[in-house]
């Protein structure tokens, strides 16, 4: 099969969060599997074409390779991507206003590229609202052309949250016309992007088991469960992978003291040394609580606003790393103040050091009030470092309660008692040696390679051509 990998952000291109994760490793590991792959993203300002090595093969279009022969291609637009100053879907200002025609020139230019390249391809694999449009040109603008026909489209939901919402207005500055808005783009008066996207692809995929039956209730379905219900068995959940070349404690060359299953002992110099660079007592006794992510709702940061004090009555030490909005900056920086040595943060987006995060805690917090797969809690089982999370998404997948012999501390009831309860149930843990010890043996054995989540890919790209 020849997949087409769509998505406005891929690693190690352009990140803003995990579904570029997904659609830099996913691509490779189908390689493996003898499948051949191509990925088309839009060409930012901020690629750095040379460090890639880019080279230019149209007026608007340049191309490298990564793997043994996945090619990349950038959709180039001074007008459309060029923008130095911002990020990839806005600025400081909020998100860019044309941003309903910048990804609307970048699904059309995808399209075409295809046919002018000759790529023959067999499934289009689409990602968020962002590329949406895909399936919905394919067949309302492309079906009666050979080359189109026989391409099946896939879009994959990573956070439904997102969707894509532009004015009726706006909308106009598509082609389609007011029959498909009705049909297909209609949110409460307004076009949403992604509910058009669902209704033309194929399948759609999301990034859990969970979460695709999640997004078909009303409370995570986020306004579009009646759509996505409908989609009945359409709707497939595959839990994304996690690359272990990348995160790797054995041979990590961003961590202090690499360690493995076999040989957990350096772990507990790496947990000194974080102790110290978040410049709070060296306590081998004290268990180290980290939190690695977005400072945001959907995160749990409230909840442990709202819990922080209960928190703080245990024997913890609690170490923060992420970027937010400034209202979250300033919680943190209170806590600081509070509890100066028991409470260390970092507001920053740094990849290299949450290396050293992860590495040197003992347990990694996780309370996301909703997570459709979450790559976070399978990066600190890789490293040893036991998870406690909320049950929802894709932690309910890859998460089993430590009293069921499980791999970490998982609440069931999204409250602040039930939060606090949970991680005095860790520290006891971390008290009994011997019961530290097990849990910390079962957070290694997890295996959430991309090998078997490729393979379950396969398989839907190979349903997905029947249809």
């Amino acid at each position: 099969m020849k997949i087409a990998f769509c998505s406005s952000e891929v690693v190690p291109f352009a990140k803003t969060g995990g579904m570029a994760d997904v659609c830099g490793t996913l691509p490779l590991a189908l390689e493996k599997l003898g499948q051949g792959s191509v990925i088309v993203l839009p060409g930012y300002e901020s690629i750095d074409r040379g460090k890639y090595g880019f080279t230019q093969i149209l007026d608007d279009v340049s191309q490298t390779t990564i793997g043994k022969n996945i090619t990349v291609y950038l959709i180039e637009s001074e007008k459309y991507f060029g923008r130095p100053e911002g990020g990839l879907y806005g600025d400081a200002n909020g998100d860019y206003p044309d941003n309903l025609e910048r990804f609307d020139f970048y699904c059309r230019r995808t399209i075409e590229l295809f046919k002018e390249l000759k790529l023959n391809i067999d499934i289009v694999h689409c990602h968020d609202w962002q590329t949406a449009l895909i399936p919905v040109y394919l067949k309302e603008k492309c079906s009666d052309e050979v080359c189109y026909k026989k391409i099946r489209s896939i879009l994959s939901l990573h956070n439904l949250a997102y969707q894509g919402i532009f004015s009726a207005e706006d909308y106009k500055k598509l082609t389609f016309g007011d029959e498909v808005f009705q049909k297909a783009f209609e949110f409460y008066g307004k076009a949403n992007l992604l509910k058009a996207g669902i209704m033309y692809s194929d399948v759609v995929a999301t990034v859990s088991p969970q979460y695709a039956r999640e997004i078909q209730t009303t409370e995570f379905g986020a306004g579009l469960e009646g759509v996505l219900h409908s989609r009945g068995e359409s709707v497939i959940g595959i839990l994304n992978g996690l690359d272990y070349n990348t995160w790797d404690p054995r041979r990590d060359l961003n961590i202090p003291f690499t360690y493995s299953p076999e040989d957990p002992k350096p772990k507990a110099k790496d947990k000194e040394s974080l102790q110290k660079k978040y410049n709070m007592p060296v306590r081998p006794e004290t268990p180290v609580f980290s939190f690695v992510s977005r400072l945001s709702h959907q995160k749990g940061i409230d909840l442990l606003n709202n819990s922080i004090h209960d928190l703080m009555k245990l024997d913890v030490q609690l170490v923060f790393l992420g970027v937010g909005e400034e209202k979250y900056h300033q919680m943190l920086k209170s806590w600081v103040k509070q509890y100066p040595d028991k409470i260390g943060i970092k507001l920053a987006f740094d990849e290299e050091f949450a290396h050293e995060v992860y590495a040197g805690s003992d347990f990694f917090l996780m309370p996301s009030i909703y997570e459709p797969c979450g790559l976070s809690q399978m990066i600190s089982l890789r490293y040893g470092t036991v998870p406690v999370v909320y049950r929802v998404g894709g932690l309910a997948d890859t998460i089993v309660p430590h009293d069921q012999g499980g791999n970490g501390f998982v609440f069931i009831e999204y409250t602040p008692a039930a939060f606090c309860a949970s991680v005095k149930k860790a520290v006891e843990c971390f008290r009994d040696k011997q019961a530290f010890i097990n849990i910390v043996a079962q957070a290694f054995k997890a295996n959430f390679s991309w090998e078997d989540s490729a393979r379950q890919y396969v398989g839907l790209y190979h349903q997905c051509l029947k249809i």
